[in-house]
């Protein structure tokens, strides 16, 4: 059966950090899709002419379609510590994050996390997200288990963590790599699910670890790898200390071969030029978390020196040092820490971060991110009148450009219609698409 979906279709098709012709819009458009996959798209009244008796077409009027937003960095075991008092990151992580963590060793507890962290992303209108686990192999089988239940793209990792940290959220350099390769072999490829290779970061691993997380990729070139980088001034005078043989913070990674076009790395305020040449040349990306940075205190994110040395850049939540699920959210947020840098980010710019840049940071350009054909079905519904505010603003909007970036600065979950995973439909409690 194929369906047809229809609404004001919204997508990049190329960077518009670096190209002008970078976004399409389609007013009262729509997608054909069928297994899956968009099949075609354009206007609703000529595909509509095309239409068999068999098809299946579902209208939102008064909504803009976009690509499932992209999630490149969240933590799955910190649900519970959002929006929780705290100082800076090594203190936060003491205070709230280990305690919280050491909860996942049980099943039970993990899988019932799932359901709900898996929730929250959809509700913000989220359906491929690059995922931490906790260092217990029991929250990552209980997150993979939930999203193939509802055929959802992710791509997790347990992590690894041998030191500095208390006991209960430790593992070995030994157990990391056996756990991991373990649940490689069940999961990775299973589905629409990928793995991480996961150390936390540089201060909780030893040089050994991080030899195995090495092991790890060239066994299986194929997985990605996400940790964390340069987010606060003292975890890098920290890491320097615990690592004196290495050129900078990146050089730890570098040396034990985690560079590489599967690579992601989460926050990267502080980077020196030599780090992002080397990122560059290495294909790496960054995940750049507003929300998480402005509440922890962590420093404003250069975008736009980061962007001219052509490293790749999307968005991430960091929950819960990351106050929001939504993308939205984190949009609005990088776009003022943006202008106090005076660097004024375009809404095509802010569409890209938040949909076909976190496809290429994740190399999955040719699956997902934007509505050319043969692409996944993964689409966020977007109600125009969602609130009184959003509702006036929108409806008094001249061009596609202002009525998405009023969207996106105001917009949080509450905009979200709800999402498509594959196609398929999933609302929120009063949101069922009109079935012409």
């Amino acid at each position: 059966m194929k369906t047809l979906i229809c609404g004001d279709l919204l997508h990049c098709i190329d960077n518009p950090f670096y190209t002008d012709e970078a976004v399409e819009f389609i007013e009262d458009g729509a997608l054909l899709v069928e297994d899956g996959l968009i099949i075609d798209k354009g206007k609703r009244e000529t595909l509509l002419s095309k239409a068999g008796k068999d098809w299946h077409i579902e209208h939102h009027p008064n909504c803009t379609l976009t690509p499932g937003f992209v999630d490149t960095h969240i933590h799955f075991p910190q649900v519970d510590v959002v929006a929780s008092w705290g100082t800076q990151l090594l203190d936060w992580l003491e205070t709230y994050t280990f305690p919280a963590e050491a909860q996942f060793k049980d099943q039970a507890h993990a899988a019932e996390m799932a359901e709900f962290f898996l929730g929250q992303l959809l509700a913000n209108g989220t359906t491929t997200a690059l995922v931490f686990g906790s260092s217990h192999p029991n929250s990552v089988n209980a997150l993979f288990e939930a999203a193939a239940a509802k055929h959802m793209r992710l791509i997790a990792g347990k992590v690894m963590m041998d030191r500095n940290a208390p006991e209960s959220v430790l593992d070995t350099a030994e157990s990391s790599y056996n756990d991991s390769k373990a649940l490689i072999e069940r999961w990775h490829g299973h589905d629409r699910l990928s793995y991480a290779v996961t150390p936390r970061f540089a201060p909780t691993s030893t040089d050994e670890q991080l030899a195995m997380a090495g092991k790890l990729m060239r066994e299986h070139p194929d997985v990605y790898f996400q940790t964390h980088i340069s987010e606060n001034v003292d975890e890098i005078a920290w890491v320097k200390s615990l690592f004196p043989n290495c050129e900078n913070y990146l050089d730890v990674y570098k040396q034990h071969g985690l560079l590489g076009p599967r690579s992601v790395f989460a926050h990267g305020i502080h980077l020196e030029d030599r780090e992002l040449d080397d990122l560059k040349s290495h294909q790496c990306a960054i995940s750049h978390c507003p929300c998480s940075n402005n509440f922890i205190g962590s420093g404003l994110f250069p975008l736009e020196r980061i962007i001219k040395k052509g490293v790749k850049v999307s968005m991430g939540t960091d929950v819960g040092g990351g106050d929001s699920y939504s993308i939205l959210r984190n949009l609005n947020e990088s776009y003022k820490l943006q202008q106090l840098l005076n660097h004024n980010v375009s809404p095509s710019q802010l569409l890209y971060l938040a949909t076909l840049g976190g496809a290429q940071s994740l190399n999955l350009q040719n699956n997902i991110g934007n509505f050319q054909v043969g692409k996944e079905a993964d689409i966020s519904v977007l109600d125009h009148n969602a609130t009184t505010l959003i509702k006036r603003r929108v409806c008094g909007a001249a061009t596609w450009q202002e009525r998405w970036f009023a969207m996106s600065i105001l917009g949080d979950d509450r905009i979200i219609k709800g999402v498509y995973l594959l196609g398929q439909w999933i609302g929120t409690s009063n949101s069922d698409p009109r079935i012409d």
